[in-house]
This record gives structure tokens, sequence and C-alpha cells, in this order.
């Protein structure tokens, strides 16, 4: 797997990797989104994708050429990518999402797989099993072994081809998340080279956000870190940056064709619906240079295209800005940013930190800084790194812990930081305890400060400590070992 895929950078289990695909003869930097192309309706050329969007790949459904009267010899002929006139990375489909829109396809994984490697396609897909959420254990183990032989299949099929196309090992297995993992980990022992994690746009579809995280960060308990995990079906802007945070490098979507049909506007913070808009809160060049009435008033097929074209650019804006969170180190703080937006994301969020261990394996151990933004952020990874090292640190004698000064009655004094909780006074320079905090705290930061007292204590059972605060929290005061002596700064 290192041979195709390098991990450059690290922000909790964000990544800024580089995925080499030997037949296109191009490395691409991920995260990357591969925008969805229907052969059969032009709503951006492919041409345009990669000269106004700088996309890099796209992603288009084989099943669909393979099935075309019009297109299929042409392609065989020509080749993918001059019918679709594009220069980069294309990766194909297998018509999975067809089989799950409508029960059955005329194909088999063997077929498929030839047909791409025939039409010149840099990355393939076999035929798995796209298993909604919420059928039953027996239904997911089912389905779930038919997607496992199809791998197989895939790995031989591969094998004899003797081609560079990469093959895809899609991660099925439902909401169940033990089988999640266990697909992952089968996955991942194969000789098949991207893995996207499928079966997740019902989820996304239904705003739930909670349970795709679940079933996201299943899925990465299987894999190893070489490994480029695609989320299927995954491009609205507003969710990138948190499914970047789980650890997903490749994205594809026809979220920005599909809305712009519907008259809908994407942003950020969720979407818009044309009708809705008097003015346009972006900077794009279809919003600098375009009203929403002149839209409005446009033919359905221009403002079509103008309304596919500003979701692109607001997805691609918000793809880099997430890429720059992780160059430096902030990408926490963009998705706590976004998760306001919309209280199913937030759900989402406060998800992820149920997965904070995990997290915190790839976090960095050293940032320019952590900002305390919201009482979600007492979950995050440093913290959590925090308090297991306060589990292994010895102090002796009379202890002050202060948010105060130090008082020289006592042999040492430690600062005392929430959510971090206690450290040595000498290490307030050192990261993350260099962290900005605003004045008014939130309850569960001062709990979880005293959580952290509670681990030094435990830790040094003969040691005495003084805990100096200024007007914590009851609820944080009772969760403190009964050996803390407790006063009030004034």
């Amino acid at each position: 797997m290192g041979e195709i895929f390098e991990v450059r950078s690290f922000d909790a289990a964000g990544r800024i990797g580089e995925l080499t695909v030997p037949r296109a003869g191009l490395t691409v930097e991920t995260p990357a989104l591969l925008p969805v192309v229907n052969p059969h309706i032009g709503t951006i050329d492919p041409a345009d994708l990669a000269s106004e969007f700088g996309v890099e790949m796209l992603i288009t459904n084989s099943y669909i050429l393979n099935r075309s009267d019009d297109l299929r010899d042409r392609v065989l002929s020509e080749g993918v990518h001059t019918l679709l006139d594009f220069p980069g990375v294309i990766m194909t489909d297998s018509g999975s999402f067809q089989l799950a829109e409508y029960g059955d396809i005329e194909v088999t994984t063997e077929e498929i797989l030839q047909f791409q490697r025939d039409i010149g396609s840099d990355i393939g897909t076999p035929v798995d099993i796209p298993t909604p959420p919420d059928v039953s254990r027996a239904q997911a183990n089912e389905e779930l072994q038919t997607t496992q032989e199809r791998l197989k299949t895939a790995e031989r099929v591969g094998q004899k081809m003797d081609s560079e196309m990469l093959i895809t090992a899609p991660v099925q297995g439902s909401t169940q998340l033990d089988l999640r993992e266990q697909a992952a980990r089968h996955a991942y022992q194969t000789k098949l080279d991207v893995y996207p994690v499928g079966g997740v746009v019902p989820l996304l579809n239904a705003y739930r956000y909670s349970d795709m995280v679940d079933v996201v960060a299943a899925a990465k308990r299987g894999l190893g870190v070489d490994a480029p995990v695609h989320l299927f079906g995954a491009g609205h802007p507003m969710m990138l940056a948190l499914a970047v945070a789980l650890g997903c490098d490749v994205f594809d979507s026809a979220a920005y064709a599909i809305y712009a049909r519907d008259d809908r506007y994407l942003t950020v913070r969720g979407t818009e619906h044309l009708d809705d808009l008097a003015y346009f809160p972006c900077s794009c060049s279809i919003c600098t240079n375009h009203t929403p009435d002149e839209i409005r008033r446009c033919d359905d097929e221009t403002r079509e295209e103008l309304l596919a074209r500003h979701n692109l650019h607001v997805t691609f804006a918000e793809l880099r800005r997430v890429k720059q969170a992780i160059r430096r180190g902030n990408l926490l703080e963009l998705v706590d940013a976004r998760a306001r937006g919309h209280p199913k994301l937030l759900d989402g969020y406060r998800t992820l930190f149920d997965h904070s261990e995990q997290l915190e394996r790839s976090d960095p151990v050293s940032k320019d800084a952590v900002f305390h933004v919201s009482s979600e952020c007492v979950r995050r990874p440093e913290v959590m790194r925090h308090h297991s090292r306060l589990e292994r640190l010895s102090v002796d004698g009379d202890v002050l812990l202060s948010e105060g000064g130090v008082n020289e009655a006592f042999d040492e004094t430690w600062r005392v930081v929430p959510p971090f909780g206690p450290f040595p006074r000498s290490l307030s320079e050192t990261y993350p305890l260099t962290v900005e905090v605003p004045e008014r705290m939130s309850r569960k930061s001062y709990e979880m400060a005293a959580d952290g007292i509670r681990a030094l204590v435990e830790t040094n059972p003969d040691t005495s400590f003084t805990l100096a605060h200024r007007e914590w929290p009851k609820s944080a005061l009772t969760r403190l070992p009964n050996a803390v002596t407790v006063t009030e700064l004034s």
C-alpha cells in the first residue's frame, strides 16, 4: 500500500496525503474531491472541471457506459479520457448504485472490471452490495459475505489483467459497527488499492451524521494507516471538515449538479433555495458577477449550469480550507465552527469525540496552539493525552494546584487550566498547555479539569494537594477526591 499512498501531515485523524495513480501517471494530493460526471448529462464539461476548478480526479459510471447503445462502442474505441475530454485521473463506478436503487444489474464483477480496464479507467470498482442502514444483522452479514467474495474475484481479475489500473475494495456492513470493522480488516488484507466506505448515502441524505461518524470510525479501525479511504457519495461542503477529521481522504459527489437542478445553492452552513436568497453570501465568480434575481430570470439550462458552478466553487474552496487547517493544526476548530451550522452536524461532531482515543493515535504531539472554543473541546485528543500523562507523573510533598501565582508555603505550585487540569509551571509554554481559553468557561471544562486533578492524586496517594480556584462550579468540585483541600481565590 505504501507504494501508492503516502501521508504527509496529520491533524486528529485528518491527513494531507499523496495518492499515486500509475495508469494516469499522476500523483494527486488528498483530501481530494471527485465530481461525479454522468456521461449522458453534461452540466459542466469535464475539460472545464480541470481548467476552471483544478479538478485532478473525477468519477463516472462504467455500468451506464457499458449499457449505452450510443456510448459503449465509442468509449471502447476512444477510451474514457477522450470520450469525456478530461486529462486527469478517471475513476469508474461499477453499477453498485444502480443495484442499490433498482435491485439488480446485468453484469458481473469480472465483466465490469474487464470493461473498466478496456476503456482506460485509472481506478476501477467491483460490484459490491451497498447494504442500506438499519437492516437486520442477518441481511448485513449475508450481503457482506457476497461483497467479500467479489473482492476475491476482483483480486483474481486484477492479477489476470496485469494492468496498472487501481482497484477499490469497498467496505460494507450497514450500521453494524463490528461488521464494518471486520469488513475493513478483510479489505485491507486483499491486494486491492483504495478503500471506499459504502452504503452511507442514505445516512447523509437523512442528516444522520452521528451514525456516519460511527460507521467511518469502525471502518478506520480495520484499516492500516497507509490505506487511502474513500467516502462514497459524500461531497456537501458543510460536512467535509468532519469527514476529513475522521480520516477520509477521497470523496465523490454529484450534489453540485443534482442540487443545481432543484435550484438549490450550497454553502458551508447548509443548503439554500434560490428563491429564498436576496444576496449571495459568496465571492466566487458566479456570485460576484450575478445577483440571485438575475439567475432566477435565466432559462432552466443556464440557471442550472450557473448554480452547479457555484456549488463546485464553494465545495473546492472548503476543501482547500480543510487542507490549510490540517497544515496549521487547527482542523478541529474548523469542524467546531461548521458543526454550529446544523443541529445534526453538531451531533456528528460530538460523536467524533466518542472516538478521541482513536483520533489521538495520529494527532500530532505538537502544534502552534489550541483554541478552546466550546464545551465539546473538553474531549479533544490533546486533553485526553494530557490526562493520560497525569497518570504517570510523580510529585512529592505539599502541592498547590492554583489558578493564581506561586505560594512559597508549599513545596511545589502547579498551574491548573481547564479543561486540561494540573501541570508543572515549567510546562506553561509547552503545547498544548499554551491553550487559549475564554474568560467564561463552560461547566464541562471545569469538570474535565477536576478529572485531571483526580488522575494526578490517584497516581500520588501519599502527596498532599490543595486546589486554589476561582468560582469553580459545584459539579466540578464534587468530582475531586476527598483528600484534596479546596480553597477559593478572592
